[in-house]
């Protein structure tokens, strides 16, 4: 993973003596809320409901063990001993005092770390696949791709304060999309030409809230070289015409669907044909610089890996062999593996861990995978090299830690935003709803008899649950004062990306496990062979979803 060098280190430094002396002004009384607000968001402090929020960047989810370790302390010295880890592979920390976040910063400074660009109307935390690097799908290593965009945007000055926030994500896999890029104010997916040469397909103008779209392919191949000066070509079109005067009107996929993509594209391309040969085009010696933080660890050979032992184990017993299955992806190195740690367990609201439980993960990716972990889009962790050998003894280490539940994939590995019980834009609770479903599906085998399902919570339109791309999406709503819950049906958010249909009026709390019951045994009696819940959905249509959900509701 990326390391800082001594500018780097400045930089940050810096900025957390600045905002240092902000908070300190703002607190005295010398600097007025509405002009505190924004310097505060740049910084990732909201505040929420009950307390401050403290957003922490996780750059394309990449920890270190020192990271964990300074997280689970600050969790225990600064807040209720716990954290929360987000879609956007960022954490948060629910609980500070807004006086402290400086010292948090500092703290989190001196392991490379910082809460820049998390929040506000600026280029937020740019994402990718969980496995970037280990999985054999993909044509090359999208990480340093994010890093050199992670290195252009931070700090931008043209891109600082733009209409609305702003978020970028890139994929490398041609047959997968763990990134979600489609649903990006700008998705790169990596490709390769007819020549062979590396570029990327750009999509702009995806996004869920109140008005999800699918981004619209703008060009088809972007030369590698090009990346940087084309963003800019793009952001430049946006600061310039997205619109200032409404929030609602004023994300990218407004200004693209107003324009038409063609249009857009136009614009695009007119503004690029001023920059794409100036001094910010990237050089192959650029990134090759980036590249060499990415370099592959000390694997050992297949040979010196006992994976006879492995597959033993997995044969003789039944609870291991089952979470392998679940849990565990193939590695592009024989005799490794991608091990995912579900957040997931019951009665743990979904991406939440412990200061303990941060203190572990340190240990575990020291001893089993070069002292790195990845945090996923959808809220679990992930220990990408790890020996099939070692697999049968950290299963036994993660057991007693909650990480072991081998619900991947299933109802119950759902994405849930933290909701009304801390979220002051929140209509509704998130966590209540995903509890009371955690506790109704958790029978693993039926789980597994339904196969892979996506089901998505949130608690307003703002969408942090991304419940408009669930197979099964929920959204938290007010109606006069008491929270209601809509059901969309039929999202997803891979390659084959789509947003959700409403299934129709919305549930009151206590209703939903019956209604989420009611939707998966109309799938159950509809499905064809071995049809997924969201084939079946593409297949019949949501008719006899509603008509079985609303029959039993009346």
């Amino acid at each position: 993973m990326y390391r800082y060098d001594e500018t780097d280190r400045q930089i940050i430094m810096d900025r957390v003596a600045q905002f240092r002396g902000q908070t300190d002004r703002f607190l005295s009384g010398d600097l007025p809320e509405a002009e505190f607000l924004p310097l505060r968001l740049q910084n990732g402090l909201y505040v929420q409901r009950f307390a401050p929020m403290l957003r922490i960047c996780i750059p394309y989810g990449m920890l270190s063990s020192p990271q964990l370790r300074r997280l689970a302390r600050i969790s225990r010295d600064y807040d209720k001993g716990y954290a929360h880890f987000t879609t956007r592979q960022n954490v948060q920390f629910n609980w500070p005092k807004l006086e402290d976040v400086p010292d948090i910063l500092a703290e989190l400074a001196e392991v490379e770390m910082h809460g820049v660009q998390t929040s506000g109307n600026c280029i937020r935390n740019t994402t990718t696949d969980q496995f970037a690097g280990v999985t054999d799908e993909e044509i090359v290593d999208p990480r340093p791709y994010c890093e050199i965009i992670r290195q252009w945007s931070t700090f931008h000055p043209e891109f600082a304060f733009l209409p609305r926030k702003f978020k970028i994500a890139v994929n490398a896999c041609p047959d997968s999309d763990r990134a979600a890029i489609q649903v990006h104010d700008i998705g790169l997916q990596m490709i390769r030409n007819d020549a062979g040469e590396l570029g990327f397909q750009v999509r702009v103008g995806g996004g869920l809230g109140r008005t999800p779209l699918i981004g619209s392919v703008i060009r088809e191949f972007l030369p590698e070289l090009d990346l940087l000066t084309y963003l800019d070509a793009i952001l430049r079109v946006y600061n310039r015409y997205g619109r200032r005067d409404n929030k609602y009107k004023a994300r990218i996929k407004i200004l693209v669907k107003a324009l038409g993509p063609e249009a857009f594209a136009e614009k695009v391309e007119a503004e690029w044909a001023h920059i794409k040969d100036s001094p910010a085009r990237l050089t192959e010696a650029e990134i090759d610089r980036i590249k060499v933080h990415f370099s592959s660890p000390a694997y050992l050979t297949v040979e010196q890996i006992d994976t006879a032992a492995f597959e033993k184990a997995r044969e003789e017993n039944t609870f291991f062999g089952n979470w392998v299955n679940r849990n565990v992806t193939e590695h592009r190195v024989p005799g490794y593996a991608a091990v995912t740690l579900t957040l997931k367990k019951l009665g743990v609201p979904p991406g939440d861990v412990t200061d303990k439980q941060l203190d572990a993960l340190a240990s575990l990716c020291e001893q089993y995978s070069f002292g790195e972990l990845r945090v996923t889009h959808e809220q679990n962790v992930v220990l990408a090299d790890v020996r099939k050998d070692q697999l049968f003894d950290l299963w036994t280490a993660i057991k007693p830690l909650g990480f072991a539940t081998p619900n991947l994939g299933t109802l119950t590995d759902m994405i849930c935003c933290p909701g009304g019980d801390y979220c002051s834009l929140a209509n509704a609770k998130s966590i209540p709803v995903a509890e009371a479903l955690q506790a109704r599906f958790d029978d693993l085998d039926y789980l597994y008899d339904l196969g892979p399902i996506d089901l998505n919570i949130s608690g307003c339109m703002n969408a942090c649950g991304h419940h408009h791309v669930g197979n099964i999406g929920v959204l938290g709503v007010d109606k006069k004062g008491e929270e209601w819950y809509q059901v969309s049906l039929g999202g997803a958010s891979g390659q084959d990306a789509d947003i959700g249909k409403i299934l129709g009026p919305s549930f009151a709390r206590e209703q939903m496990p019956e209604v989420i019951d009611r939707i998966l045994q109309t799938y159950v009696d509809q499905r064809q062979g071995d049809e997924t819940f969201l084939d079946t959905y593409r297949r019949i249509g949501i008719n006899p979803f509603k008509e079985r959900v609303y029959a039993s509701a009346s």
